[in-house]
């Protein structure tokens, strides 16, 4: 792929970090879709592509044949995300556009978003807040609002070995929490550092009063949490899930919180986002973030800056360091 000498026209699906912005000006004309609050209108986002040689989109946007068939001279999918699963990678790989994406630079910050909302659903923290803010004060000793303590614990670490799950598992140390991990393979390291013991998945969900998931989404661990693995979990267990929406099944877990089956949950991804079951919206013993697993200044500019490494890249006729269909550069 040949460098070029014309400013590159670069779209932007939402504002980014200010300093990954003035190095885009730098390399061309940019715009960004203003609005932060919302997820960019797909018939919107196919009307920008049409106009622009580069794309700069992130992980809730949904690229698919209609928005890479939008525009023939489509030169790069830049993706703000680590993996490319709202990216139909063969039709951009059809047309010969490289989709690059970002390395697993949000560990920290998701472990920290974990630990919580394990805190928040147990301890009751969002509708104790909602009290406050309704001019309400039960007393310092009340029995109102008693949730479940977390220290000395069992954490169940559902895919524990991974980068995540581990960074999870090191927190927990600090809470004096017994940890329960499983994964397809054995972990041996993690489990000399962590003290972690790996067990069946079905062991994992009967003997923790927190499971907290961490698995890849692919085929094997979409709805790997439905009736049957929940019917196993305590009725005081709480589920926490910041990987991704569709490893629970969704309408499973609704059943099991209006059946008292389980404690409550802290969700932080959902099987349809950005829709989100209105069963839970109207739970207590829910807490619901908006997908905020990366959502820290210090991650969000390193990984601007990382999609922009990969722009510079492609617009210099070299190999971006995160390229998932590297055959399209081959000249």
């Amino acid at each position: 792929m040949a460098a070029v000498s014309a400013k590159p026209r670069i779209f932007v699906t939402q504002p980014i970090a200010e300093s990954a912005m003035k190095r885009l000006r730098a390399l061309g004309s940019v715009k960004v879709f203003p609005d932060d609050s919302r997820v960019i209108p797909q018939k919107t986002l196919i009307a920008a592509v049409k106009k622009a040689d580069i794309l700069f989109c992130l992980l809730h946007d949904t690229i698919d044949r209609r928005v890479i068939a939008a525009n023939p001279n489509l030169r790069h999918v830049a993706a703000q995300s680590i993996t490319p699963s709202n990216i139909d990678v063969a039709a951009a790989t059809k047309r010969g556009i490289p989709v690059t994406v970002v390395p697993p630079v949000t560990t920290e910050a998701t472990a920290d978003l974990t630990f919580g909302l394990m805190l928040a659903a147990a301890r009751r923290m969002v509708e104790g807040d909602k009290l406050v803010r309704a001019g309400k004060f039960p007393g310092g000793q009340s029995r109102h609002l008693l949730g479940t303590g977390l220290y000395g614990k069992t954490l169940g670490l559902v895919g524990g070995g991974g980068l995540i799950g581990k960074a999870t598992a090191r927190r927990a140390r600090g809470f004096g929490m017994r940890l329960l991990y499983w994964s397809p393979r054995e972990k041996p390291e993690a489990e000399r550092e962590f003290g972690m013991t790996r067990v069946s998945l079905d062991e994992l969900l009967r003997e923790s009063d927190f499971v907290s998931l961490h698995p890849p989404l692919n085929p094997q661990t979409r709805h790997m949490i439905s009736d049957k693995q929940l019917a196993l979990m305590k009725p005081t267990a709480y589920i926490i899930n910041t990987a991704r929406g569709p490893i629970i099944d969704e309408a499973a877990l609704v059943r099991a919180l209006k059946k008292k089956k389980i404690a409550g949950a802290g969700l932080d991804v959902f099987e349809h986002e950005p829709k989100v079951h209105s069963e839970l919206k109207r739970m207590k013993n829910v807490v619901l973030n908006p997908h905020l697993g990366s959502a820290t200044v210090e991650v969000r500019e390193e990984m601007a800056n990382i999609v922009v490494d990969n722009i510079e890249a492609i617009l210099a006729g070299g190999t971006p360091p995160n390229c998932v269909n590297p055959e399209v550069l081959v000249k």
